[in-house]
């Protein structure tokens, strides 16, 4: 396959996944029921959702000077907030491209050079990844009781010891043979690996380690409470259990990289996951909508404004 056509398909394929798991997720409830849900919630919950997602973005563009000051190079608040909006904005249109855009914005009006903007992205991303890694393990150790009759209940006990056994065995084989082999495979495999354990020792080496370290904590406290505090805007999702919470959340925060922006794939993911805790699909797939579009209001709002203030802002340079 050449270039031209792996980066077709890399735009191509998440949009075609989007609209195809938008026309699931309209096939599951009525428009008229979607409408209904959408008249009758309390945006007063929803306000508040808003509130702590606008408060999860100041604080990554607060972050991100703590990871450029080590270079040498002054970062400016509003400028940082701008590229950060920009970037959640871009996205929705091309896959990681945002990333790109905000690494652009850092050059075009901060002189940091390319490489460096982008590599303290994806450092940042590194971070992220590890909290998010974090939230699955505390998720799994609190409610390991109802994870495991889940499961117990659909499968058999014996199969799932044997299939988790077979897969540690898996996985130790294919350790070694990531650590011996010299395939070009296993190098970009070791490399990986290797830059995500450099970049999260990195972090323990910043002026500003704890500081970072807090913002990076404090970004994902607010992406919970985002996410529950919009639960309450609807009657049937207003008192789940903690569980149904932070399965969704995190169901939720992985289908945001399956299409661009979540586009289709967020109601369908929150939707999978409440189903586990016998709650009726239409007020599932409607609060996935309710919190899907509310945040991209904001996004497309204040992203948009972004790329229009932005050279405003730094025409004096």
């Amino acid at each position: 396959m050449d270039k031209k056509t792996a980066k077709l398909l890399k735009i191509t394929l998440p949009l075609l996944l989007g609209v195809a798991l938008v026309w699931y997720s309209l096939s599951k409830i009525s428009i008229e029921e979607l409408i209904f849900y959408f008249k009758n919630a309390d945006y007063t919950y929803i306000t508040f959702g808003l509130l702590f997602g606008l408060m999860s973005h100041l604080s990554r563009a607060y972050r991100w000077k703590f990871m450029i000051e080590p270079m040498g190079y002054t970062l400016r608040l509003p400028n940082s907030i701008m590229a950060v909006f920009a970037t959640y904005l871009v996205n929705y249109t091309i896959p990681r491209a945002g990333e790109i855009t905000r690494a652009t914005i850092l050059t075009n009006y901060e002189g940091v050079p390319f490489e460096k903007g982008f590599g303290t992205i994806v450092a940042e991303r590194i971070a992220d990844m590890v909290v998010m890694l974090g939230i699955i393990v505390v998720t799994l150790f609190l409610e390991f009781d109802f994870i495991y009759q889940f499961f117990s209940e659909r499968f058999d006990p014996y199969k799932i010891i044997i299939a988790g056994i077979g897969l540690l065995v898996l996985g130790g084989l294919f350790l070694l043979f990531i650590k011996r082999s010299s395939s070009k495979f296993a190098v970009k495999v070791r490399t990986f690996v290797n830059g995500l354990i450099e970049g999260v020792l990195s972090i323990f080496k910043m002026k500003h380690k704890w500081a970072f370290i807090f913002h990076t904590l404090f970004i994902w406290a607010m992406y919970i409470l985002m996410f529950y505090i919009t639960t309450l805007s609807i009657p049937e999702t207003s008192n789940l259990p903690v569980a149904a919470v932070l399965i969704g959340f995190i169901s939720a925060s992985f289908s945001i990289a399956a299409t661009n922006g979540g586009i289709g794939s967020y109601p369908v993911a929150v939707y999978a996951a409440f189903s586990i805790f016998a709650i009726a699909k239409e007020p599932s797939l409607a609060f996935g909508w309710i919190m899907w579009s509310s945040q991209t209001f904001m996004i497309i709002v204040l992203g948009g404004l972004s790329l229009i203030y932005l050279p405003i802002y730094n025409r004096t340079k």
